[in-house]
């Protein structure tokens, strides 16, 4: 499958730039498997699997979802957990030349059934049961709209009675014999890693359904050895996924770049923060990947009871992190905080090393990546001056190819010559770019983006509002929360509980609900456009929550 917007033209320069490889990520596997074969690759807390045999899980999944004819390019849906086994899932799509989408574990049936229908995906890669919830039972619901789901491969040693036919065993899959004359047959459905559209990944759209981003291998793995670069990442490294890796926050350290510098990785299936740290003291982990939100929640916790010698650095993204915590991290833990710049939209952009100035590591977003091009431009679109703001656009090997077989959208975003922007606007001094703010208003609660206009649609169907307004403010733990600004019908009164128990019903993630309800009489609108305000309504939460 051809990526959407990737010319021969733009992927011979990547590649004549020595930026783009011929190199998919099984490489470093089967790399890994034969000069570091005995050494732990993956850990959980079930499983724990060395390079060599985590190749053979790999080859032998592979395998037998060839042999159960599933076509190459065929899209695959993994909703897991952090485990070993939904780790090596992603690994066993790319090696029987199948797409992967990876999505976090807390979405239901809204976004779901949107991915089923936009991928048409063959199959998904579940638990049965996590966290009480039953995910076989939710994908046979909303099968019905998704004619192509045919397979169900099942994070769990059996399959329970009653499961629908397709249903399989992933982890009994794996562990069969590997027919070594099968390998063939492997290796004729590899990807190109320039010329096919090897992974997907997903991000929340305006509307608050998901977006699906379709990547080259190549530029995967270019971010990939530039962060390696940046974190000085080594076979001796223990990383962790303390953030889901589906997600960058950790996906970017553990499943992208630690197999390329053969490190190990460590997979926290359940967050908490004191299990957090006993599993870094347990595992001698030296790198995690976080979201701010679990920073500022270990940070609650006495680290002194814990033995964390062996941590040097720490991956946080997907949120901002205020400098005052990072500080205050870098103390306690005596770890370096590293952070960059990128979205899923549009590829990574800049990130810092980790022997930066400290200021340097907690105020900016750090240097470009190397081969990406960057203008700031004013509200004209010209250059500004050096040192003067403006809205980042940038071009390079690091970004993905658009979104997923819609060329509207994604001409929207990249322009014919591979220009984007990230909405941010940022100033550079001394080649170290400084975030001013975000030119949309977006919020980011605990590394997870919410869109107003999608909570903004369903609230303003309730039966007792009238209209309805939702902007962010900022919070210590989740770096922003979420409040609702309503104006009621005559005579109507309305409770954050009926609001919330509304939101419900709509099947919303429970992320996304607003954990403020303010009823206001008229909304605050700018001139006389009739459009709302929303500087006065954040400027009023955020005097209200420092009053509180």
């Amino acid at each position: 499958m051809r990526p959407i917007r990737y010319k021969d033209e733009m992927i011979n320069e990547f590649k004549k730039d020595g930026y783009w490889t011929d190199e998919i990520f099984y490489d470093f596997w089967a790399k890994n498997a034969a000069k570091l074969g005995d050494h732990e690759a993956l850990v959980d807390s079930q499983y724990r699997v060395t390079w060599a045999k985590a190749k053979e899980l790999v080859d032998t999944l592979a395998s037998a979802w060839v042999d159960l004819g599933i076509p190459k390019d065929a899209r695959v849906i993994i909703q897991a957990p952090n485990s070993v086994y939904g780790f090596l899932a992603r690994v066993a799509c790319e090696r029987a030349g199948l797409i992967s989408l990876t999505v976090y574990p807390y979405l239901r049936e809204k976004e779901l059934e949107f991915m089923l229908e936009k991928t048409e995906a063959t199959a998904v890669c579940i638990p049965q049961i996590y966290r009480k919830f039953n995910y076989l039972d939710m994908y046979q619901t909303i099968k019905s709209k998704s004619p192509n789901l045919k397979y169900y491969f099942l994070f769990d040693e059996e399959v329970p009675q009653g499961a629908p036919v397709g249903t399989f065993s992933l982890i009994k899959l794996a562990n069969q014999p590997f027919d070594a004359s099968k390998k063939a047959d492997l290796d004729q459905r590899r990807f190109s890693s320039t010329s096919d559209v090897g992974l997907l990944t997903s991000t929340t759209g305006t509307t608050g359904l998901p977006k699906l981003v379709e990547w080259p291998i190549a530029s995967r793995v270019c971010t990939s050895k530039a962060r390696i670069n940046a974190w000085q990442l080594t076979k001796d490294d223990i990383t962790c996924a303390i953030a889901p890796h589906a997600g960058g926050a950790a996906g970017t350290l553990t499943y992208f770049a630690a197999p390329l510098a053969g490190a190990k990785t460590v997979l926290m299936e359940e967050f908490d923060p004191i299990g957090a740290l006993a599993l870094i003291e347990k595992e001698k982990v030296t790198a995690i990947g976080v979201v701010p939100t679990h920073l500022v929640r270990m940070l609650e916790v006495d680290e002194t009871k814990y033995n964390l010698s062996s941590l040097r650095f720490i991956r946080s993204a997907g949120g901002y992190l205020p400098p005052q915590v990072a500080e205050e991290a870098e103390k306690r833990f005596k770890a370096t905080i590293t952070s960059d710049l990128g979205t899923q939209d549009v590829g990574s952009v800049s990130g810092c090393n980790i022997d930066d100035p400290g200021e340097v590591r907690r105020r900016t977003v750090g240097r470009m990546l190397p081969g990406n091009k960057v203008r700031l431009l004013d509200d004209n679109g010209k250059d500004v001056k050096p040192g003067e703001p403006g809205q980042l656009w940038f071009r390079g090997p690091h970004a993905p190819a658009g979104y997923y077989r819609d060329p509207e959208s994604t001409a929207g975003v990249f322009d014919d010559n591979g220009w984007t922007t990230t909405g941010d606007i940022v100033k550079e001094e001394e080649g170290f770019y400084w975030i001013m703010g975000r030119s949309k208003d977006m919020i980011i609660r605990g590394g997870q983006n919410i869109y107003p206009a999608e909570l903004e649609g369903v609230l303003n169907e309730h039966p007792k509002i009238a209209n309805v307004a939702v902007v962010g403010y900022p919070d210590r733990e989740m770096g922003e929360r979420t409040c609702a600004y309503a104006v009621l019908k005559a005579g109507e009164t309305l409770t954050k509980e009926e609001m919330v128990a509304f939101l419900k019903e709509k099947k919303l993630s429970a992320y996304k609900l607003p954990e403020r309800l303010e009823i206001i009489d008229t909304m605050p609108t700018v001139g006389d456009s009739g459009k709302v305000d929303k500087k006065v309504l954040k400027t009023d939460i955020e005097k209200k929550v420092a009053g509180a």
